[in-house]
Parts: structure tokens; C-alpha cells; sequence
């Protein structure tokens, strides 16, 4: 006997000739002109619009990821579309392929840790205990701890700092921004390293402040980025270095 058709559900959106329904709302009348981008990105991840305060953290953690200079993925985009001006969407890709556990994505490493270790915690978790078996668990194993530290901004990372005080001037500053602070405290002291907590870091957290999935975290970056990246590529249309970039490289690359 066959088995009978798994029915096939989504509440994301529907049309009709006259009008568009996204998440529950009215695309033209309720949404266009009433809400921002940002909030538009957190409905359609979470199935809601935000509250007031969880729309000023989360369209703060959107721009806090837009731009920083020229990274791989800009790199790879602008390389991209000197080879192939025709797709822009393809030189975006290509840049948004560079979003991992090295360069933007590392916020899923910190929600992940994060929302794991605050789970079995119970409703008033001890914040320094907790962080200091993350830090022991983590060196174990030799692997870095994601979201915390940073090559160029030290001893602060001045976006983590600011997506604090952010959510601290909204009320929202709760266990899991508490533990990846103090869990960068605690590393540091260990290692006598200066190792704060990264933008990344701070994003990660807010994810679990804000409820979302921390598998979805990786996405924050990745509406980020594509805006930057496009930005990078509408200055490469105007002002071009893309072939002067590998062009020098093929110059410079030793052949020994």
C-alpha cells in the first residue's frame, strides 16, 4: 500500500492577483513603508515582528556586519566579477562562500556554545562557574573559543562593546551576553592574553537573547555581508582594482 502524501506546509506566503500575503501581514499595505529592513528580515526568521527593543538590537547586529574593509569574501567578490562583470549575483556568492568558522560566521559557534551551556543551567545560573568549565572544556580540545578574541581590535572590540550597550540601555542584557563576557574574562586570565569578545561573539549571544535558532545565526552574516558586498562591487564598477590586485600577484607570487 502506498503511503499517503506527507502534506507540504509553509506560513512564509501566499498570493492572490490583487495582493501579496507575507507571515500573516499584508505585503503592500501592512508592511511597505511601515517597516524597516531589518525588521522585515527578523519576521520573516521568526515568524513575528519585533518589539521595540529587540528591533534597535537587531537591526544594530545587521549593520554591525556590513562592512570591515577588504576582507577574503570582498576579495573573492570583486576577483569574481573581473572575470565575469555579466553576474553580479555571482560575484556576491562568491563572497558570501567566505562566511565560516574563520571570517563572519563565527556567530554560530558562540550561539551554539552559548544556548548548550545555558540550557541545563536552570533559571539563575551561575555565570563564573559556568564560564570558567567552558573555558577548561574548550581547552581540551585545542580549539579556539568562538566569538572571543580578535587580531586588530584589542583590547576591545568596539562593535561587541557598542551591541552591549545597546541591549543593556533596552533591558536586555541577559545570561548568555553575561557568559560570553565572562567567559572572554576568564580565558584571558588563564592565558594572560588579551582576548575580548569579538563582534561575532556578541552577536552569538544576542541570537540567544532574541530566541532565535542558533542555527540560523550563520544567516545574519550573510544579509549583512551580501549588502557589503554589493557596496564593494558598486566601487569596483566606479573605481577599479580588481584586475590591478591579481595582476600584482601574478607578479609578485614566487615561483620557489
Amino acid at each position: 500500500m502506498a503511503k499517503p502524501a506527507v502534506k507540504l506546509i509553509s506560513q512564509l506566503g501566499r498570493s492572490t492577483p490583487d495582493t501579496v500575503i507575507v507571515r500573516g501581514h499584508d505585503l503592500p499595505d501592512a508592511l511597505m513603508g511601515h517597516v524597516n529592513f531589518g525588521d522585515m528580515a527578523f519576521l520573516q526568521i521568526t515568524g513575528r515582528l519585533p518589539e521595540q527593543a529587540e528591533s534597535l538590537v537587531f537591526n544594530a547586529m545587521l549593520v554591525a556586519l556590513v562592512e570591515h574593509g577588504m576582507t577574503p569574501s570582498a576579495l573573492a567578490a570583486r576577483l569574481t566579477f573581473a572575470g565575469a562583470p555579466e553576474s553580479l549575483q555571482g560575484a556576491v556568492a562568491a563572497g558570501l562562500n567566505g562566511i565560516g568558522s574563520r571570517f563572519a560566521g563565527t556567530m554560530e559557534g558562540a550561539a551554539t556554545l552559548l544556548s548548550n551551556a545555558l540550557a541545563d543551567a536552570g533559571d539563575a545560573p551561575d555565570i563564573e562557574a559556568l564560564a570558567a568549565r567552558i573555558v577548561t572544556a574548550q581547552a581540551a580540545t585545542g580549539r579556539h573559543l568562538p566569538g572571543i578574541g580578535h587580531p586588530l581590535h584589542r583590547p576591545l572590540d568596539p562593535r561587541a562593546e557598542r551591541l552591549r550597550a545597546l541591549a543593556r540601555q533596552v533591558g536586555r542584557d541577559g545570561p548568555a551576553l553575561q557568559l560570553i563576557w565572562a567567559i572572554s574574562a576568564e580565558a584571558a586570565r588563564r592565558s594572560g592574553k588579551v582576548l575580548p569578545v569579538n563582534v561575532t561573539g556578541a552577536i552569538g549571544a544576542l541570537v540567544c537573547e532574541l530566541g532565535i535558532d542558533s542555527r540560523i545565526a550563520r544567516g545574519i552574516a550573510v544579509i549583512s555581508r551580501t549588502v557589503g558586498l554589493i557596496g564593494h562591487l558598486s566601487e569596483e564598477m566606479a573605481h577599479p582594482m580588481a584586475d590591478t590586485l591579481y595582476q600584482r600577484v601574478e607578479a609578485e607570487v614566487s615561483e620557489g
